[in-house]
């Protein structure tokens, strides 16, 4: 469905997404942090939350929002990048100010996932695509230490608090494959960490894992159990830093009480782990899972379970919850594929029964091409009842690496909201999503083209684009957001088709004293009122709301009526 009619739209949510914006004109031209506009209020009451029913919001932080101009090009970084392949400024301090002015709780998010904020390779380098640096987190040079270019440990720290303080959580994305990759000033580690060859080939398990990803990116070798000593550059560095008796003590820490031996994955664990311990981060989004031997995940959940159980006993008025949530990365993976997934050569993996509670679903970009019910029919029948029973999927429509995205032309925004957040499982809105920001950067190549600048003054101008206005957009996203934050049952409750014409299912959640229910209508005309049958969902009497005009009303005769011309009505009591 391609929504275009939008004459009921809600004042409030158009006001509350506008004055969210925030414009950083001003910080950007004297590099000091800004104010920004007057916060949003957080939500009065607690929601039920469950991690199945998760808005998840990804960002990569050098691409959001930059608050202070005095980072942006830290370690004697250039401008001298290729398209969309540098810093672009965006930080931690942008990040905070936007949790702030309540822009994720107009969306109804209630956990952010970023990219990891680790100290980055110093210099760029060459992928065959043009010099590149690393903005995009994953080109690690330091796992222990904030990368300057997004703030500082402190900035880190204050934005998991401020995201805690409004209900958010915090997934961090770890990498146990790879360091960043060699450059003149940025050396390979030693070789009983790494091996720089071969080039996998993606034909069978050793051919995925026991490689490199790409020419040139060091692969970390976690398989091997030998002890080794710390990469003689971290030493060096930590040294320079004042760091390096603290470090070493803690490390000693980590091995006398987990009896784990020196080897190059136990050291990653310790530090990826450290960011649970020491901030409270509340979830880890696994990057390149496939191309990691399965056990070694199951070793990481491990560590991070107990991590946050540290951080939990010290500090018992900062939690949200009592379980450490973990995703993953196995490219390609399909919700199709129920739990298991084919490395090729006869090999299958069973991610799921090595610590992960979810998998990102690649196959929702092709599956968002079908009609509404035989994409969530299919979708509920594999996680209730169906190969996929008590563990979720993350959904998504498009993302930093992945081609082609649905909808790359950002043709169909309010389709894609429609399907991605009434999709059974849970939702993962890629940053500029709800306000259709570019996909296809002309003047890029490769994933470059999927990571422009946020496009905070499309939103704010509300600008006008094939026959849509991206402040119109932003709003239909909000109330789908709200919609899911407010009700467990639309992510995690199981699908039922209702009607077929105009079309109308219900999705009921009851478990472990939780019980939740929604009725949701799609397709609608918009030229009358249109009067819901309920089908029993709802007795007669009780009050409902429509989450998407904001009107309340009463069932009467096994129906309801709003009296909007909305295409889409969102039911469900508060």
């Amino acid at each position: 469905m391609r929504l275009t009619r939008w004459s009921t739209i809600s004042l409030a949510v158009m006001t509350l997404a506008l004055a969210a914006t925030g414009g950083n004109a001003a910080a950007q031209a004297t590099g000091v942090k800004k104010k920004g506009p007057p916060p949003i209020e957080a939500p009065k009451a607690a929601q039920p939350f469950l991690w199945e029913n998760a808005t998840v919001y990804f960002v990569l932080t050098d691409r959001f929002n930059n608050a202070f101009t005095g980072n942006d090009l830290a370690y004697g970084r250039q401008k001298d990048a290729a398209p969309l392949r540098g810093y672009m400024g965006g930080d931690l301090a942008g990040l905070i100010n936007k949790i702030n002015d309540g822009y994720f709780d107009a969306l109804g998010v209630n956990a952010i996932w970023l990219t990891p904020p680790v100290e980055q390779i110093h210099a760029g380098t060459d992928e065959g695509t043009g010099k590149s640096y690393g903005f995009h987190g994953y080109w690690a040079k330091d796992f222990t230490a904030v990368d300057a270019n997004l703030g500082t440990e402190n900035d880190f720290r204050n934005f998991v608090d401020a995201a805690h303080a409004r209900g958010i959580r915090v997934i961090l994305d770890v990498v146990m494959n790879h360091t960043g990759p060699v450059t003149p000033i940025d050396p390979a580690w030693p070789q009983d960490w790494v091996r720089t060859d071969p080039t996998c080939t993606y034909k069978d398990a050793k051919t995925t894992i026991s490689c490199t990803l790409v020419n040139n990116l060091p692969d970390i070798r976690t398989d091997s159990d030998a002890e080794v000593e710390l990469p003689p550059q971290l030493v060096e560095k930590w040294r320079r830093e004042g760091r390096y008796t603290q470090q070493v003590k803690e490390l000693d820490e980590f091995f006398a009480r987990t009896g784990y031996p020196r080897a190059p994955r136990y050291y990653l664990m310790k530090w990826h782990a450290d960011w649970i311990r020491k901030f409270g981060v509340d979830g880890f989004r696994a990057d390149t899972v496939k191309h990691v031997e399965p056990q070694v995940w199951k070793e990481l959940r491990t560590v991070a379970d107990a991590a946050y159980e540290d951080w939990k006993k010290a500090n018992p008025d900062k939690k949200l919850g009592d379980k450490f949530y973990m995703t993953a990365e196995v490219y390609n993976y399909d919700i199709a594929h129920g739990q298991t997934h084919d490395l090729g050569g006869g090999t299958v993996a069973n991610y799921y029964q090595q610590g992960f509670d979810s998998l990102i679903n690649f196959g929702l970009v092709r599956d968002a091409n079908k009609d509404y019910e035989a994409l969530f029919s299919s979708y509920s029948n594999m996680l209730h009842g169906g190969a996929l029973q008590g563990y979720s999927v993350l959904n998504y429509i498009d993302s930093h690496d992945y081609e082609p995205p649905f909808d790359a032309a950002r043709k169909r925004p309010f389709e894609s909201a429609t399907k991605l957040l009434l999709a059974p499982g849970v939702a993962q809105i890629y940053y500029g999503d709800e306000t259709a920001r570019k996909l296809d950067m002309l003047e890029a190549t490769g994933d470059a083209k999927l990571r422009s600048f946020m496009n905070w003054d499309e939103l704010a101008q509300n600008t006008q684009r094939d026959g849509y206005k991206v402040g119109d957009v932003y709003a239909h996203w909000s109330r789908l957001g709200q919609f899911r934050r407010a009700h467990v049952a639309v992510g995690a409750g199981v699908h039922q088709q209702l009607q077929a014409k105009p079309y109308i299912f219900k999705r009921t959640y009851d478990q472990n004293g939780l019980r939740d229910r929604v009725v949701v209508a799609l397709d609608l005309p918009t030229d009358k009122a249109s009067t819901i049958k309920l089908h029993g969902v709802f007795a007669n009497g009780q009050k409902v709301r429509d989450y998407y005009s904001g009107k309340t009303a009463v069932v009467r005769g096994g129906s309801v009526n709003f009296g909007t011309r909305n295409p889409i009505v969102l039911i469900g009591q508060d």
